[in-house]
């Protein structure tokens, strides 16, 4: 049983999200990671225990868990940024986190769960404020056309969140079973990039033209590369996946475009608020993400054949 500080509550774990983070850490090749490491970043559970200083909330409330640990004075943190504190560290990568049944948390950490959530759509939360911020920091509106390369979890968040400001979205993944999932719970159009005619019916989707937005939520070297050149004159390119390496990008076409080129990294309260939002009314539901379940219990038995090589997971929840 973890100890608690004064300012942290004693969290029992309900559910927690299986990450694609948790997936690399696995095997060895996390660069953020220090090892030995307890997994979990994707957080839902009941407050067990008030440390002495927390007063905003009450021993059984129902809680998300927002893993970012900000230092709050820091430039980024001083401007709001949280997201990218220069000493920043998660829950779950940077510090142990929730594959385990209790954890103590900072309170100003912790967000209120409205009761008609599931304890899976609290624990994915998180991932879709990943999505949410992305799209926060395009400025997507009804005006936009936009496409998100990468039909993963997030990808999915992204294409379900600008859907919801009324932007017309184009979903492009070069597996046709998420192409398929992205029809059925999106009713989105979705094209694969590796078709010869793929740019040619980009530009018919929109009516003649290339999107003004693209996210790439892959983290592929050749796909971020290549988004440049999918994106309208005077176009936003958005890099939501990341790659651990140098990217080269044309700068002729870079500049001819005017191109507009953002970086988006975590997430803060704004997008946590903005998803419980949209999770009440039904513009994101936890069945876009979760397809698989596994208990806690015996997960650990099975991890690498089901979770790490499951090439048919898109987003897999821990119950306890």
């Amino acid at each position: 049983m973890p100890d608690y500080r004064d300012d942290e509550v004693l969290l029992k774990v309900s559910a927690v999200g299986i990450c694609g983070t948790d997936i690399h850490a696995f095997t060895g090749h996390q660069p953020f990671f220090s090892y030995p490491r307890v997994l979990g970043h994707e957080i839902c559970g009941v407050i067990d225990q008030l440390g002495s200083a927390c007063s905003k909330f009450k021993v059984g409330q129902r809680v998300a868990v927002m893993p970012v640990i900000s230092c709050g004075k820091c430039p980024a943190c001083e401007v709001g940024k949280t997201n990218c504190c220069e000493s920043a560290s998660l829950y779950g990568v940077h510090q142990d986190g929730a594959f385990c049944e209790y954890l103590a948390v900072k309170e100003e950490n912790l967000i209120a769960v409205p009761e008609k959530l599931t304890d899976c759509a609290a624990a994915y939360v998180e991932p879709f404020t990943i999505s949410a911020h992305a799209v926060r920091r395009a400025e997507t509106s009804n005006k936009d056309n936009v496409l998100v390369v990468g039909a993963g979890p997030i990808g999915l968040g992204v294409a379900a969140v600008a859907k919801a400001t009324g932007a017309k979205v184009v979903v492009a993944d070069v597996q046709d079973s998420r192409l398929q999932h992205v029809a059925s719970k999106l009713g989105l159009a979705t094209l694969n990039p590796t078709a010869e005619d793929f740019e040619e019916k980009l530009k018919a989707t929109f009516d003649g033209r290339l999107p003004s937005t693209v996210f790439d939520v892959t983290g592929n070297k050749n796909a971020m590369t290549n988004a440049v050149n999918l994106i309208c004159q005077g176009g936003k390119l958005v890099f939501v996946g990341l790659y651990i390496g140098d990217l080269q990008i044309d700068d002729p076409t870079f500049h001819r475009k005017e191109t507009t080129l953002l970086a988006s990294r975590n997430s803060t309260v704004e997008d946590y608020e903005h998803v419980l939002e949209l999770m009440e009314s039904g513009d994101l539901d936890e069945s876009l993400l979760n397809n698989r379940v596994y208990d806690f219990e015996t997960v650990g038995n099975t991890y690498a054949e089901d979770v790490v090589n499951n090439k048919e997971l898109i987003k897999g929840l821990i119950k306890f």
